[in-house]
């Protein structure tokens, strides 16, 4: 679980994050929408042990998030997949769980990489590789990892429409497979809604919850929910909340 009350966090005179509390339940997928600049990347930043709050409190499986991820118990993936270029897919995969101490395990890996759908590409390097592969090596290193929470800021931000549709399908598919612990940052609300248990509204700077909602869609959740009208309901009302609207 990913537990925090009253968190405050300060840069010089800019207030990031305001007193803000957030559960999430082991298992659980919550996305965080708002508006750019609000305070998004700071939260995850903090939840993962990157930023320390100035006040309040934040704990990651009873642990503080800087201890749980040298533990290897949170991984990252960024909208930038940092992937190193001279190592192929597979030693991509291999390289934070090495880092972390732990066995690199390459028949673990090459099992992930076939789930991510990457079986045929193990050898491959980065700069062979389309976008939306490369962010399937990201989701597949820190799953490798052996992380329980996974903390994704706007990976799928730099795809293409169509690649970005494809991928958010993928991730419902690989959540459903390996049920991590999800908070996912993002700017579209259709992805939001496709993703989440919870969708979060941030406003900001200072990042404050300004809604919430569940999404009470059935998984599992494929491309043919995108037509469904229960979808359709869940973002207009999304959206409206989105602007301010109830």
């Amino acid at each position: 679980m990913i537990s925090s009350e009253g968190l405050t966090v300060e840069f010089d005179d800019l207030t990031a994050l305001r007193d803000l509390s957030l559960e999430v339940d082991d298992g659980g997928f919550v996305t965080v929408i708002g508006p750019s600049g609000c305070g998004k990347t700071t939260l995850l930043r903090t939840l993962g042990g990157l930023e320390e709050p100035t006040e309040g409190s934040v704990s990651v499986g009873g642990a503080s998030p800087a201890a749980a991820r040298r533990d290897g118990r949170v991984g990252f993936v960024f909208q930038d997949h940092a992937l190193l270029p001279w190592k192929t897919a597979l030693e991509n995969v291999t390289f934070l769980r090495r880092m972390a101490g732990k066995p690199a395990d390459e028949t673990g890996a090459r099992e992930v990489l076939a789930t991510v759908g990457l079986e045929k590409f193990v050898d491959a390097r980065p700069a062979t590789l389309s976008g939306g592969m490369k962010q399937r090596v990201a989701i597949a290193r820190a799953i490798h990892l052996g992380a329980d929470v996974l903390l994704m800021d706007e990976p799928f931000g730099e795809l293409d429409e169509l690649t970005r549709e494809e991928m958010s399908v993928e991730i419902c598919r690989i959540w459903r497979n390996y049920r991590k612990t999800v908070v996912f940052v993002t700017h579209s609300i259709p992805e939001a809604v496709l993703l989440g248990d919870r969708c979060l509204g941030l406003h900001g700077p200072p990042a404050e919850i300004a809604w919430e909602r569940s999404i009470d869609l059935p998984r599992p959740r494929d491309r043919g929910v995108f037509e469904s009208a229960a979808f359709q309901e869940q973002v207009a009302a999304v959206r409206r909340l989105f602007h301010g609207e109830r």
